[in-house]
């Protein structure tokens, strides 16, 4: 497929507010012009223990030759895409280039058994890498906070601090004249009522006047202390004048009252 067949559902660019739909005629792609490139490594040691586990090599017997060609044809493809090659590569290239350069160099005759394997350092930590790598991938397994699980967060209830106001002596004064005002408009007060027999009373007004004719009403009230007792005394005062028992008397205008007990005379007729 030409350049000149491809054309978009949707708008593929826009030119000065102009919506193009097709590629331009004259336009070039180069072959390479993208690439992905998906190897990303932490470090040069990560990189050396990807080709081991690639290549299915033994680390405890590494092949310096194979893993050293490996080695710097990923660097020398790091800068053929111009991409940023940190140091610690380059260092990690030269020391295999020297590694692979001892074993190359002839030896003398007679080989000390103590001498020890150029390699073993760098097996030494490609095994302690590797470990570090075993435990970090492990850890990425375990449940993570915000990833696989959430914590359930419950609002604290802050109780608002209550700020009290200065208090002087005369503020407690006045509050405890207020309170007792309160308590005393506030108190229940029981009433018991009293039954008064208006009877009663006429037969304590008979006796009275038996001692004596005639009584002031005024005397006959000595003794009370409430309104009702009062207004008794003169209802028992006015059914004795009904039964024409006592009658009353009033010499002079708005002058006390006397009550006089009637008696009755020789024929029974009361006077």
């Amino acid at each position: 497929m030409t350049t000149e067949e491809l054309t978009f559902d949707y708008p593929g660019a826009k030119v000065k507010g102009e919506a193009w739909s097709t590629w331009p005629k004259d336009l070039y792609i180069p072959p390479d012009a993208l690439e992905i490139f998906l190897d990303q490594f932490e470090g040069p040691l990560d990189l050396l223990l990807y080709l081991i586990r690639k290549h299915e090599l033994d680390i405890l017997d590494i092949q310096l030759s194979d893993l050293t060609h490996q080695y710097m044809a990923y660097v020398a493809a790091m800068r053929h895409h111009q991409l940023p090659l940190a140091a610690e590569y380059l260092v990690m290239a030269a020391t295999l280039i020297e590694l692979k350069a001892r074993f190359l160099l002839p030896r003398p005759g007679v080989i000390d058994a103590d001498e020890e394997d150029p390699r073993w350092r760098l097996i030494q930590r490609l095994m302690e890498y590797e470990r570090m790598k075993n435990a970090a991938e492990m850890l990425q397994q375990l449940p993570r906070q915000g990833r696989d699980f959430w914590l359930g967060q419950v609002a604290d209830e802050v109780a608002p601090v209550r700020r009290w106001p200065r208090i002087g002596r005369d503020d407690v004064h006045h509050a405890w004249g207020r309170l007792s005002e309160r308590w005393r408009l506030s108190r229940h007060h029981r009433i018991t009522r009293e039954a008064l027999s208006v009877r009663e009373f006429m037969i304590r007004i008979l006796k009275v006047l038996t001692g004596r004719s005639s009584i002031l009403f005024g005397d006959l009230l000595q003794g009370c202390t409430r309104r009702d007792q009062v207004v008794v005394h003169f209802m028992a005062v006015l059914e004795l004048v009904r039964e024409s028992l006592v009658q009353v008397v009033q010499v002079e205008v708005l002058g006390p009252l006397h009550v006089t007990l009637k008696t009755a005379d020789a024929n029974g007729e009361v006077m």
